[in-house]
């Protein structure tokens, strides 16, 4: 993306998340500021692209298990830009009646799912902030039924949330309330980063703060705490490759996965 063709409002000297991510998976809706941020990243953790494209899989596997398990409403939190294998490209193959929700809080990426992704049935893009859960639901009310089952998807977004969050709500609070609006057998699939490399941990850190957020790493029992109230499918909270593999490895791989994924059902 050419950074004199940045919309307005949108400063492309500043790295964005969901525009490094975007590079991460080879994508082209990225400013020099993003890719460099990124490359920075790369340097310390030479497996985060490939680490970004197990997610993108991990995503493809657990969306198949959410359909086969009969949910037919899916909001993808913090969806960040369209991209190949998009939450209702996948569902669709398999229950066209899905009805997807894309929600996230930059005007930049719901400008781009609307024009990409708002063409087919069933699909909508929604302008909200997670860290507002009261807000979100609110909105979500236009679209969601929820005296039905509904799964929530928050991958690679809660890293991105503090405990403790002067900006709203902190990340517990926060799927506890998304947890506490759903009904009985709603799901929520989570991908989150962990402290893979405490040696390159601190400047991954600084490099994400000069950034539009700031990284809040956890620990897999931190991470296991998001589903209190859930019962957390098989094989439970593990590496994203390890989530019900149905093909080979993406890569060989050379340090250890940087993240933890899985998949719960409401109780």
């Amino acid at each position: 993306m050419d950074d004199q063709a940045s919309p307005a409002g949108v400063d492309p000297s500043v790295p964005n998340v969901a525009r490094m991510y975007d590079y991460y998976l080879d994508g082209k809706d990225n400013f020099a500021a993003d890719r460099d941020a990124a490359e920075q990243i790369l340097k310390l953790f030479p497996d985060t692209r490939d680490s970004a494209k197990e997610n993108r899989a991990f995503l493809a596997r657990a969306v198949r298990h959410l359909v086969e398990s009969g949910v037919r409403q899916i909001v993808d939190l913090g969806s960040g830009l369209p991209t190949r294998g998009n939450t209702h490209e996948i569902a669709h193959e398999f229950a066209p009646d899905t009805h997807v929700v894309y929600v996230d809080y930059d005007p930049v990426v719901c400008a781009h799912s609307r024009a990409i992704l708002g063409k087919g049935d069933n699909v909508t893009v929604v302008q909200a902030d997670v860290r507002n859960p009261e807000a979100l639901l609110a909105e979500l009310r236009e679209h969601v039924d929820f005296e039905r089952p509904v799964a929530f998807l928050l991958l690679a977004i809660l890293h991105f949330v503090p405990d403790e969050n002067p900006d709203g709500a902190g990340a517990y609070e926060i799927i506890e309330r998304l947890r506490k609006a759903s009904a009985p057998d709603s799901h929520l699939v989570l991908s989150h980063a962990i402290d893979a490399r405490p040696d390159s941990t601190p400047e991954a850190l600084e490099i994400y703060k000069r950034a539009t957020e700031a990284l809040s790493l956890r620990t897999h029992e931190e991470i296991a705490r998001f589903f209190d109230g859930y019962e957390l499918a098989e094989p439970g909270l593990v590496f994203p490759s390890d989530w019900r593999p149905t093909d080979p490895p993406l890569f060989e791989r050379r340090n250890a996965p940087i993240g933890y994924v899985g998949v719960g059902r409401k109780l």
